[in-house]
């Protein structure tokens, strides 16, 4: 998909995207991603998180990206840094989220690659993350160069309330900076 477009939010230009994150998010639900809500994930509970998010982005708490084609929000990702004196120099990698129509073009490396490289620019040299265990997911992080360290069984639930098992893995950033 070569129109696509890997763009930064800012809290200033949030309201753009806002709509679009929410579908992004109703998709992930709808297809049974572990992502924090449950079946009965409606617009008043994606709004809220996504208010809550753009508070985030205010205080840097979160740094969002976002894939578009003609405007369309395709996908995204988040980036938590740490704020901890003895933490600086890492941040979680949250919600990589691709619309079920746009899987497998290439859009959740192209985020990848644009967080990594701002976390970079940061001086940020470790990107850690967790995601559904025997996931197509693994496959990518992997072959993302991601190292997986271990696995929580139980961890989280997708939204009809089955359990599953968490995988985690780590990145070290290499060439600060970038």
């Amino acid at each position: 998909m070569n129109a696509a477009q890997l763009r930064r939010v800012t809290v200033e230009g949030f309201a753009h995207y806002q709509q679009g994150l929410y579908e992004l998010l109703e998709d992930a639900v709808r297809q049974g991603a572990s992502i924090g809500f449950l079946d009965d994930f409606d617009r008043a509970q994606g709004m809220a998180y996504l208010s809550e998010l753009k508070g985030q982005l205010e205080s840097a708490e979160r740094l969002l990206w976002v894939v578009v084609h003609n405007e369309r929000v395709l996908a995204s990702v988040q980036l938590a840094p740490c704020h901890k004196a003895n933490g600086r120099h890492r941040a979680e990698v949250q919600k990589l989220l691709v619309h079920i129509d746009f899987q497998r073009h290439g859009l959740a490396t192209q985020l990848m690659n644009g967080a990594e490289l701002v976390a970079r620019q940061k001086g940020l040299g470790l990107l850690f993350l967790d995601t559904e265990a025997r996931s197509p997911a693994e496959a990518f992080y992997k072959a993302a160069g991601y190292t997986r360290v271990g696995e929580i069984p139980d961890y989280a639930g997708r939204p009809d309330g089955t359990l599953i098992n968490t995988a985690l893995y780590y990145k070290l950033l290499q060439g600060l900076p970038a």
